[in-house]
């Protein structure tokens, strides 16, 4: 009994020094409104301290207190709501900033091009307004035949209408497919006698066999690439490349994104890359993931840099593109799509881009080197291969769940999917704003009832017990990460259809995919995607709690501020 009294004495005193010891001070002191930490316990939080760009506690405002020196900042919140900063998983940085200098082609609900004669007015209108040169090659990008009225992609007869003298070539908001006029396709080389690429097709006329100009997957990659060596032969392109690269990070930026991927890096945006970071532009983390078979023979070069990030630049594994787009009906299917895009019989399905041995190799490669890989699988058939080759390299203890693999989009999963997944140890990231955006095309069109209904399974792998994250595929959308929580919970489609109403996930899981669940699959989880003492300082503010207001008002929800390492890198005016 005294042995027990004197313990607890000798305790009480220990606390009491340690109470009466110095503490840290705080730079910065966050309080006065919601603070959604995504940590289990606490979940929610009333004040926030910061120092060195670290989170130095969290946890109530009295004991936030203890931590004020005079020259402490103090920000009331007023009732705006604080969360982690929003991590992007899977978006494409370099391609945006590529594209940021073509015409906008985009559709309801983000541009105004929802026919093509709008079109082909937006690009007269370009042609016209910037004094474009007869002969000049015009890219647009972000054209939709899933929203567009005639729900159809448009021809090279209806480009030659814009112009015949000038090049022109038009990027499907998936930007897996592309359609090009008479000029631009001979600019490239292509012609009545060229044959598919491997992991390509060139379109054409189903009645008459000649060109139509549409081009999907390789065939569309390798003319894109073509086009841009061409228009920059001769020019200073590289600041400008900057200049652009510059005005995609500050669109991540006031979406709330701390973190931002460049999902599949190409030709010399690596470069691009690793010199912003040289020259300390780069305000938030930036993790890419090269293209595998277009840097293959480079490997050896990029292997020293795995997982170490320099001046906010990290290489976080590599990608490959398994297949297609479902909306654009490039996607790899088991089973036909609903309606079969134009020139293709009922039993069309897709195609794959790789062979199983292919993959195998290549991924038998990044494994065995302990280096994760992000691998874009659309189409179930897709999915299917994925599985059946990361489980023959388990199987063969080559690939380990530590690595973290990860499926991307995963559109049209099936049901049997899930426990394959789990087992497999690998991560499904899923691009919820499809039921959103093209769910009503999904339905009626591309997968027909029951497979819509299983887009983007969230609840399925939530209910197997499986960490899931949620991206937004930039510039397929906008980096517009709070449209894909709604999407995620609510299901709707454009039309007002509760699109697979069992898929829904809740608020919070939605938020946790993007933050703290991000964070794990960029295995960055000890450090980002939670307000926890320790972690890095990166923040976002809304105007409103997404735990408290009606669901349905979850994409009117607006960041006001994005905060990296304790620093604001965007407020809104």
């Amino acid at each position: 009994m005294k042995k027990t009294l004197y313990t607890l004495f000798l305790a009480a005193v220990i606390s009491s020094c340690q109470n009466r010891a110095p503490r840290e001070k705080a730079e910065i002191l966050y309080f006065g409104g919601p603070i959604l930490t995504m940590e289990n316990t606490p979940a929610r939080v009333e004040a926030v301290a910061v120092k060195d760009g670290k989170i130095l506690f969290a946890g109530t405002k009295s004991d936030a207190d203890r931590y004020l020196e005079p020259t402490t900042k103090m920000i009331n919140l007023n009732g705006k709501t604080l969360l982690p900063g929003f991590i992007d998983v899977h978006g494409h940085l370099t391609s945006r900033a590529g594209t940021m200098d073509a015409v906008d082609l985009s559709p309801d609900p983000y541009g105004t091009v929802n026919s093509i004669k709008d079109l082909q007015i937006a690009i007269k209108n370009y042609i016209k307004s910037n004094k474009i040169a007869d002969k000049q090659p015009v890219i647009g990008n972000g054209y939709d035949d899933a929203i567009m009225v005639e729900h159809r992609h448009p021809t090279k007869t209806e480009l030659d209408a814009i112009s015949k003298t000038n090049p022109i070539i038009v990027i499907h908001a998936s930007g897996h497919a592309s359609v090009a006029n008479s000029a631009m396709l001979k600019l490239v080389g292509i012609t009545e006698s060229s044959k598919d690429p491997a992991g390509g097709h060139i379109g054409r006329d189903k009645k008459t066999g000649k060109l139509n100009g549409k081009l999907e997957e390789n065939a569309s990659f390798t003319a894109l690439l073509t086009i841009t060596e061409m228009m920059s032969k001769g020019k200073d392109t590289q600041a400008h490349a900057m200049e652009n690269l510059m005005k995609a990070q500050n669109e991540w930026l006031s979406y709330g994104q701390t973190t931002i991927c460049d999902g599949r890096t190409m030709g010399e945006n690596v470069a691009l890359l690793e010199k912003a970071a040289s020259q300390n532009l780069l305000k938030a983390d930036v993790v890419y993931f090269p293209d595998y078979e277009y840097f293959k023979k480079d490997f050896e070069a990029f292997r020293p840099k795995y997982m170490k990030y320099d001046n906010h630049l990290k290489l976080a594994g590599f990608k490959f593109s398994d297949d297609g787009s479902p909306q654009g009906k490039t996607a790899w299917l088991t089973q036909p799509y609903l309606v079969p895009p134009e020139g293709q019989s009922k039993d069309y399905k897709g195609f794959p881009i790789f062979s199983d041995d292919t993959l195998y190799e290549d991924l038998k490669t990044l494994f065995q080197n302990h280096i994760t890989a992000q691998l874009h699988v659309n189409g179930d058939a897709a999915i299917d291969q994925a599985i059946r080759v990361i489980k023959r390299l388990k199987d063969e203890n080559i690939y380990k769940p530590e690595l973290r693999a990860t499926l991307i989009h995963v559109q049209n999963s099936r049901p049997d999917h899930i426990q394959k997944i789990k087992e497999l140890g690998v991560i499904p990231s899923y691009f919820s704003t499809h039921a959103y955006l093209w769910g009503d095309w999904h339905y009626s069109s591309v997968f027909g009832p029951e497979r819509a209904s299983f887009i983007s399974p969230a609840n399925s792998a939530l209910k197997a017990g499986i960490t899931f994250t949620i991206h937004h595929d930039s510039p397929v959308t906008p980096p517009d990460l709070i449209t894909a929580v709604y999407a995620a919970v609510n299901r709707k489609t454009r039309s007002g259809m509760i699109l697979g109403p069992n898929e829904r996930i809740t608020p919070l899981e939605a938020l946790k995919a993007i933050t703290i669940n991000g964070a794990y699959q960029l295995q960055e989880e000890d450090r980002k995607g939670s307000i926890k003492a320790g972690k890095l300082a990166d923040f976002v503010i809304l105007d409103q709690n997404p735990l408290t207001i009606d669901p349905e008002n979850l994409r009117d929800i607006k960041v006001l501020e994005t905060i990296k390492e304790g620093n604001t890198l965007y407020k809104r005016d």
